[in-house]
């Protein structure tokens, strides 16, 4: 493959993983009506996430039957979504939380996409397949059309933000909302 065919595929891969609706994006979005800052950073820790599970899928892949361990996954995912949106629905009824800060915001965001059943699957999935396909180039790819998305989603969701009052609520319902979805079809994937 030539390196511009292999960015290309990349860029496509890489939006594969951070454009669908799905959960980490409803965590960026809750944090984005913060603050554009607050956004990014989540997103660092959720592209952060990506690099750790790639790393890792690749690494253990020859050794590692994860088809087995594929439950777990669905009920690791299924907690740490409930519990999310538990707090992003509480924090709606008692106010806006506090920012704690970048590295907060980072840890918590990376801790959720390492426990994340989508992303995980992702890298067992796609990833693993096409990294045997390309190289680094194509992971350039990825990751760059990684880093647009946690530019501009936040950007996006920030800037409709301050343009409606209401935006910061709605956002929060609908981004806790959409977490406790996910936490019940994880909770449905363990069971059956």
């Amino acid at each position: 493959m030539s390196a511009g065919y292999e960015i290309g595929v990349g860029l496509l891969l890489g939006f594969s993983l951070t454009v669908a609706p799905g959960p980490m994006n409803a965590l960026i979005a809750s944090q984005s009506v913060r603050s554009w800052r607050a956004g990014f950073v989540t997103g660092l820790g959720a592209m952060s996430a990506d690099a750790v599970l790639g790393g890792l899928v690749f690494a253990l892949s020859a050794i590692v039957d994860f088809a087995a361990y594929l439950r777990w996954v669905y009920v690791l995912g299924c907690g740490v979504m409930a519990f999310m949106g538990y707090r992003l629905l509480v924090r709606r009824r008692v106010g806006s939380a506090p920012d704690h800060g970048p590295v907060r915001t980072y840890s918590t965001a990376l801790a959720f996409g390492v426990s994340n059943p989508f992303q995980i699957l992702w890298w067992l999935t796609a990833g693993l397949a096409f990294a045997y396909l390309g190289g680094l180039v194509l992971f350039a790819g990825l990751f760059g059309a990684i880093l647009v998305w946690i530019v501009g989603f936040p950007y996006a969701v920030a800037a409709g933000a301050r343009g409606s009052p209401r935006a910061e609520q709605w956002v929060t319902v609908g981004s806790g909302a959409i977490l406790l979805a996910f936490a019940a079809y994880f909770a449905y994937l363990a069971a059956v």
